[in-house]
């Protein structure tokens, strides 16, 4: 049933400014990707120069998918991002299923990798919280369950971070911006030490090319740098909490996108400086690997500290950011009705929060997050494609509709974006045929979910 106006009060507060922006976006794009993809990319590209350049390419059409979504963002100014501009260019029906996928496992599949994550890095100093501490195990008709210590950690860090969330959106974001400040301190710090030491390994940069697979080992490495960049769009969801989104989400979107490109590019120029492309493809966290072969045992393990809380960090951004969708579509009629409303005293979406929460601990206990999220990269790639082109139908229906910011470079820039995604989303196919095809069907449980939302409305 969709809320009625009256249902709407007390709203959201608008209390993010351009620093929380920024931070917003830095805090969801930088977790653990970052300090571990490098030993599949040079696997698949043994090239230092070409592997720079992959970061080069995932960072200009990340930002030219910042640029699109800042034009929407600042349009549109609301709580569901990608929901928003998916209904407002096409209809309900697609804005739910992506807003289905989202819930199912998208955002809480993405929400208990990372909490693994950070759970797997900080049982480096507490071994009881490592994903290898198993605590129960059980089989029941030939199905094995396994209870960790690491999952135990990240359903917790999941529980604290959304009550920390739950209690203000001030106090949320105070708590993800020291996080993302003490994380981007730390890699600074690290970067600052490891560019003037002197380098260990001879250059690779410009060496010869590899005389063949060089196009698709390219292809290969972009998905891992697209996915490392994954996070980017979160500030479009927390529009509706912002004071200047006309102003601040445009440029919240952009210099978030800008830092997390200047960063990742140095860090994998630090790693090359650090080990050569043999040692990066042989090991499974380059950041650890580098530190220690630059500074020392010491060097490393203070770069796992700060990698524990750069996942963190991260892990509390999304938070912030995911359960708003969820209080757009129940505004929509397209959710649980109980969903629309607000903290009458937070000015929180508490219970979409608390849903998201422990549907995500629930998925990180049952230890088959990584398999679920596998299966809908297919699905989240092509809304990427329908929001993309969102920009290009919405500039055709609504050609008054004000718009405090306009793509730069339009159109242009939104097509390239959109050519990203296609050519992530034809190599995500011919790599992951089963898992696409799966995705798509996890996708079509939303359709008697849809169905059911739709005839609820219709009653209302």
């Amino acid at each position: 049933m969709p809320a009625q106006p009256e249902d709407r009060s007390p709203e959201l507060v608008r209390g993010l400014g351009l620093w929380d922006a920024v931070l917003l976006v830095v805090g969801s794009v930088i977790g653990t990707g970052i300090f571990i993809t490098g030993g599949d990319m040079a696997r698949v590209l043994p090239h230092g120069g070409l592997l720079l350049l992959a970061w080069l390419v995932g960072g200009l059409l990340t930002l030219a998918g910042a640029l699109t979504y800042a034009e929407m963002g600042a349009m549109l100014p609301r709580a569901g991002g990608i929901f928003d501009f998916l209904k407002a260019a096409y209809g309900p029906f697609p804005a739910f299923l992506y807003g289905w996928s989202c819930f199912l496992v998208i955002f809480s599949g993405g929400i208990a990798a990372i909490a693994v994550g950070f759970a797997e890095y900080l049982g480096a100093f507490v071994p009881v919280c490592s994903t290898s501490t198993i605590l129960y195990r059980v089989s029941v008709a030939g199905l094995d369950w396994q209870l960790s210590g690491g999952q135990l950690a990240a359903a917790a860090a999941i529980l604290l971070l959304t009550t920390v969330n739950w209690l203000g959106v001030r106090q949320g974001a105070v708590v993800g911006n020291v996080l993302t400040t003490l994380k981007v301190g730390a890699v600074v710090a690290f970067l600052a030490v490891a560019l003037m030491l002197p380098a260990r390994v001879p250059t690779t940069v410009l060496a010869p090319l590899p005389s063949h697979g060089t196009l698709v080992g390219f292809g290969l490495a972009m998905v891992a740098v697209l996915w490392t960049f994954d996070g980017w769009y979160g500030l479009t969801f927390s529009a509706a909490e912002m004071r200047e989104p006309g102003r601040h989400l445009p440029r919240g979107l952009i210099w978030g996108t800008l830092i997390c490109a200047a960063l990742y590019l140095l860090l994998n120029l630090a790693y090359l400086r650090a080990l050569s492309v043999a040692e990066i493809a042989g090991t499974p966290r380059v950041g650890e690997s580098a530190a220690a072969a630059l500074l020392g045992a010491g060097g490393a393990r203070a770069l796992s500290a700060a990698i524990v809380v750069s996942a963190f960090g991260c892990l509390a951004s999304t938070i912030l950011y995911s359960a708003r969708l969820y209080l757009a579509m129940a505004r929509e009629g397209l959710f649980f009705a109980s969903l629309a409303s607000v903290h009458p005293r937070f000015r929180t979406p508490g219970r979409s929060l608390w849903v998201q929460g422990v549907w995500a601990a629930l998925l990180t206990l049952s230890g088959r997050y990584d398999q679920l999220y596998t299966y809908v990269i297919f699905v989240a790639v092509l809304f990427h494609v329908a929001a993309g082109a969102g920009v290009l139908v919405l500039r055709r229906t609504r050609p008054d509709a004000v718009r405090p910011y306009r793509t730069w470079g339009y159109p242009v820039v939104p097509i390239l974006f959109i050519l990203g995604c296609l050519i992530l989303l034809a190599n995500t196919l011919a790599e992951r045929p089963t898992e696409s095809l799966l995705g798509l069907g996890l996708l079509a449980l939303g359709l008697p979910a849809y169905a059911t939302w739709r005839r609820g409305a219709g009653q209302g």
